[in-house]
């Protein structure tokens, strides 16, 4: 009697020990999936969590440029993406055919950027899918990114990007931008990111309707050079892409030619002769 009663005494206490190691396991898996931060403001349930939207960009790009000329449109951007103040990425491809007559070019976030890549891809495959020869237009493609990132910002989830959209189709021209709030516009000489302060003027200065296309690449390439200058967030590789009646083509990057010599990098600054730097 004494053995049984013993035998049952110790079944029992591994019972119980086996019940309080599950026990403990399962508050081990709950204080994992539930944050300390959620216990302080009195949260049980993961649905009960506040929802977090992008607060500002990581990983960006700079400038886009783009212009009308004689045969139908052209864009030019840098090849880097920075994080932060990084130059990190130093071969990011900003520019994108999207169809066969339109492309688009991205400063700011570039997840985002890709993002609207894929739902460009996906609204091409529709057209694919309903095989009755349809495409879109690239005022189309510019009207329906203004109703996506409008869309975003009403939600107060902005995709955090200036997009250029061109393209020529029918013999026409067409060249706009679309922001992060939704805000678009059309013109014959566009820009985005510090393009918008640095290079406008001198694009507006210097195009015609008209341009042939070795001119409208000497400009856009020189808008880029004072860039690069200029804005620490730039970079002397670049892509030069156009939309003609041909189609579209995107450059493979290329080295722009520099010049330190002029009297702004070569003079000391604040009388002197130091860099300037404090």
């Amino acid at each position: 009697i004494t053995q049984k009663k013993v035998r049952r005494r110790s079944c029992s206490i591994r019972g119980n020990r086996k019940k309080e190691k599950m026990i403990g396991e399962a508050q081990m898996m709950h204080a994992h999936r539930v944050p300390p931060r959620q216990h302080e403001l009195g949260i049980e349930s993961d649905q009960e969590v506040p929802i977090h939207h992008t607060q500002r960009p990581i990983v960006t790009g700079t400038s886009v440029l783009g212009l009308k000329y004689k045969d139908g449109i052209m864009m030019a951007a840098d090849t880097l993406a920075s994080y932060g103040s990084l130059a990190m990425f130093k071969e990011v491809t900003r520019i994108a055919p999207a169809g066969t007559n339109t492309l688009v070019g991205g400063s700011g976030e570039m997840s985002d950027f890709h993002h609207i890549l894929r739902l460009l891809e996906e609204l091409g495959r529709e057209n694919l899918n309903a095989d009755d020869g349809f495409e879109h237009p690239p005022a189309e493609i510019y009207r329906y990114l203004r109703t996506v990132m409008y869309n975003r910002r009403s939600k107060l989830n902005p995709l955090w990007n200036q997009l250029v959209v061109g393209g020529h189709k029918d013999g026409e021209s067409f060249l706009g931008v679309v922001d992060l709030r939704g805000t678009a516009y059309t013109d014959d000489v566009v820009a985005t990111g510090y393009g918008a302060h640095l290079a406008m003027p001198v694009m507006r200065n210097k195009w015609r309707p008209g341009l042939e296309e070795g001119e409208a690449r000497n400009l856009l390439e020189d808008c880029l050079r004072v860039l690069f200058y200029r804005d620490c967030r730039a970079l002397d590789t670049i892509i030069l892409s156009k939309a003609t009646d041909q189609g579209t083509l995107v450059s493979p990057p290329y080295k722009l030619t520099t010049d330190w010599s002029s009297a702004s990098f070569v003079v000391p600054k604040a009388d002197d002769d130091g860099d300037g730097g404090w």
